[in-house]
């Protein structure tokens, strides 16, 4: 699909780059010169004299690996006009891919960046295909077809499980259950996510044998 950008960077998502294993980031194809952590760590991807580029031809595998989950929402990609990327294949959970199979699996979502979108733009991905991790970028071509990709700056945004079980508020969730009553509303305290599913199992809402889904109201305090 085209890239969809967003208009500004909703107020809960965050840079990922925190989250980010350095360990276990991989980029086949990369020249040596011009490694990854030109465009993926900060202070260097801020550097517009530091880029990320190619080695053989025009095609980048990057493997980034996280130390919790992620739910990605948007990537944003700064690069030069003509070897900047164009066509951006996104992976979620998938491993151990290389260049001679990369092809057979279906991308999560597919990104053609516009020379507009190479100015760092946020373009929301289909979020709802990356709420796992790790995460493959797979450039596959550039605005020039020329031999050498270049990229600047790559940021991801999204939200954690921290982000999202941490403070103090409420929020919906929809639970597959066997035996409560869809019209019956459970309010339950959870003061740990681990704690989440016996407290649920706990719930005195009357009883029927029909599955239904069931809709909780939780109060998140402090976790």
């Amino acid at each position: 699909m085209s890239a969809e950008s967003a208009s500004a960077v909703q107020r809960n998502q965050v840079d990922l780059l925190d989250f980010v294993d350095w360990s276990g980031v991989e980029c086949l194809n990369q020249n040596t010169g011009h490694s990854v952590a030109n465009a993926l760590k900060q202070g260097y991807r801020e550097d517009d004299g530091l880029n990320l580029e190619s080695d053989a031809d025009e095609q980048l595998l990057i493997y980034m690996p996280f130390t919790q989950v992620i739910k990605l929402h948007s990537i944003a990609i700064k690069g030069p006009e003509e070897e900047g990327p164009k066509t951006v294949k996104l992976f979620s959970n998938k491993e151990h891919m290389g260049f001679s199979n990369v092809n057979d699996f279906p991308p999560s979502d597919t990104v053609v960046f516009s020379p507009d979108d190479l100015k760092g733009k946020p373009v929301i991905v289909k979020y709802v295909k990356f709420q796992n991790v790790p995460l493959t970028i797979f450039i596959e071509d550039n605005q020039s077809g020329s031999d050498i990709t270049k990229v600047q700056k790559v940021v991801l945004y999204g939200t954690t499980n921290d982000q999202v079980l941490n403070g103090s508020y409420a929020m919906l969730i929809d639970a597959s259950c066997g035996h409560l009553c869809l019209s019956h509303t459970c309010s339950v305290i959870v003061t740990g996510w681990s704690k989440l599913v016996s407290q649920i199992r706990d719930c005195r809402a009357p009883k029927h044998y029909h599955t239904c889904i069931h809709t909780y109201i939780i109060s998140v305090n402090h976790v």
